[in-house]
């Protein structure tokens, strides 16, 4: 009784537990709709009540939204087993163009917006558009695609404002060293998509193979697409003891850049040259630098001989090349490689040395941007720009330890994007003092063919392309950042998702979300319903210890 009496008596621990009570079921039901998308938006502000999402769902869109359309359409059907229908409703889903919001959306963000008896997804182009169904996508059931119909869904009322900090967020697939096909490719534009990445850069020729069809030069497939054997692993004479080969033809190449366009990606060929030449010298070796023939390369590294640029009939040759290229890709910019290149050719040419002492050029550097600058000329006059390794603005990396070995005294030509990937970062701000727009692509932070031991998940996501101390005045000039996929060890689809995934998704925040708005902690927690995704999807994934 003594005990009754002091408990009814004393009200405080009772409003204590009340208010605790209060505090934590409010704190748990904000838990429980927190959005969960990858890459984290800008902006997100929680509302009351759901928007009940169901098969008589109907989609009203504005002209010039039909791909978005159908995209949302047949992302519907495949958990409700009906395709909505489209119709000028007052409720349902509406997708809006709005270019007066291109000063607060840019071309690529959104605003979603879910009430509770609609729900629209506004942007200034139909890009930024179909990132919000992307989004939306990611605030349905895991399991929504795949093999189960549902009756209905609710959406949390929420309203999410959301833009990228970079323009330029991309990924580079290697098919090289190893082809893999159009399939595999398309598996990859469908995950850059979901996470709105939105260059894809294909690495197309290299020593070990010539994967793109030239009609003027069939040579170039015919013997470059093939090797016959591959070395098994770094520095070792062993061999895999079976040939290699494959190439897509321009009718493949015309299909696999249809479905990216659909994605709003941009895919960006790399012709590597004036090194990596090993495969197009194998079939024409007029073009070689050392005048000896040359098979298609069975080992990796940084191979002996390069194009022969002192010669006018491989200028044209390479001219040739790029008119099939930049007439094939609708996209502005066309990477030249220009890395690793082997000087000692030319140092031992008498018709590289006669060239350089003709045009005053004093080294070997000075010769491959003078190279440079005239494919960099000619591509500009077609309308596009060039794009290289870091190598093209005139400095020689050691290979052990990254410092600049030497410098030119020729002068890159200004419209180049310098793509950075190895060396002293200083380079990054030399380049952008000098005017040049930049891609950060460091090798310790974005190679996907490195180790997790090497380049974790948390290693991966804490990458941030603007390097420390870069004055603030220069921060527009980074463009952004690409991972990049080589596949020299990298033999198979299921051996390069495994590189890939999950690291992908750490790249893609990297590239769109605020820093202020990072958390490795709240990554790790959503990338759990994105693995969910990839296990229903087939796709190979590395799962960290």
């Amino acid at each position: 009784m003594k005990i009754q009496s002091n408990l009814s008596s004393n009200k405080l621990p009772f409003a204590i537990f009340i208010f605790c009570f209060t505090l934590f079921t409010t704190h748990f039901a904000k838990a429980q709709k927190q959005v969960q998308i990858i890459p984290q938006p800008t902006s997100v502000t929680y509302g009351n009540g759901a928007f009940k999402l169901s098969d008589k769902v109907t989609i009203t869109a504005a002209d010039g939204l039909e791909n978005e359309v159908q995209f949302l359409s047949a992302l519907l059907k495949k958990g409700f087993a009906k395709t909505p229908i489209v119709a000028n409703k007052k409720n349902g889903i509406h997708l809006k163009l709005d270019a007066n919001l291109s000063g607060e959306l840019g071309e690529e963000g959104y605003k979603l917006r879910v009430e509770r008896k609609k729900l629209s997804i506004t942007g200034a182009t139909a890009a930024g558009v179909y990132y919000g169904i992307e989004s939306l996508r990611q605030l349905l059931p895991v399991d929504f695609e795949f093999d189960k119909t549902f009756d209905s869904i609710k959406i949390p009322v929420v309203e999410i404002t959301d833009t990228p900090r970079f323009p330029w967020r991309a990924f580079m697939l290697d098919e090289s060293r190893h082809f893999k096909g159009k399939e595999a490719v398309k598996t990859i534009l469908d995950q850059m998509a979901m996470l709105k990445m939105n260059t894809f850069h294909w690495h197309l020729t290299d020593d070990q193979g010539w994967r793109i069809e030239i009609k003027k030069y069939p040579k170039l497939t015919e013997i470059g697409s093939k090797r016959k054997d591959t070395q098994l692993s770094r520095k070792s004479e062993e061999r895999v003891g079976e040939p290699h080969e494959g190439f897509y033809t321009q009718s493949e190449i015309k299909e696999i850049l249809a479905y990216a366009e659909t994605k709003h990606i941009t895919v960006v060929p790399e012709i590597e040259m004036p090194g990596h030449a090993t495969a197009a010298i194998a079939a024409y070796p007029w073009l070689s630098s050392m005048g000896v023939p040359q098979e298609v390369s069975v080992t990796f590294g940084k191979l002996d001989d390069s194009f022969n640029v002192a010669d006018p009939k491989v200028i044209t040759f390479l001219t040739d090349v790029l008119d099939e290229v930049i007439k094939l890709f609708p996209g502005k910019v066309i990477h030249i490689g220009g890395d690793e290149v082997n000087f000692k050719p030319w140092e031992d040419s008498k018709v590289a040395q006669d060239f350089m002492r003709k045009n005053d050029l004093e080294t070997p550097i000075d010769l491959q941007i003078y190279f440079t600058n005239q494919i960099s000329n000619y591509i500009d006059s077609t309308g596009k720009r060039m794009m290289g390794w870091n190598e093209i603005m005139g400095t020689d990396i050691h290979e052990d330890d990254g410092e600049t070995a030497a410098e030119a005294k020729q002068k890159l030509a200004e419209s180049a994007i310098v793509h950075f990937w190895k060396g002293d970062l200083k380079l990054i701000n030399e380049a952008v003092e000098q005017g040049y727009d930049v891609v950060n692509s460091n090798h310790w932070d974005t190679y996907l063919d490195y180790t997790y031991e090497r380049t974790p998940l948390s290693k991966s996501y804490a990458f941030n392309p603007v390097p420390e101390g870069l004055n603030t005045q220069y921060h527009s000039k980074i463009l952004g950042t690409g991972a990049q996929m080589w596949s020299e060890w990298i033999p198979t689809v299921a051996s390069m998702e495994q590189q890939v995934f999950p690291r992908l998704a750490a790249y893609a925040e990297v590239g769109w979300t605020a820093l202020e708005n990072k958390d490795f902690e709240r990554f790790e927690n959503t990338m759990q319903q994105i693995k969910q995704r990839w296990k229903l999807m087939g796709i190979n994934f590395y799962e960290e210890n």
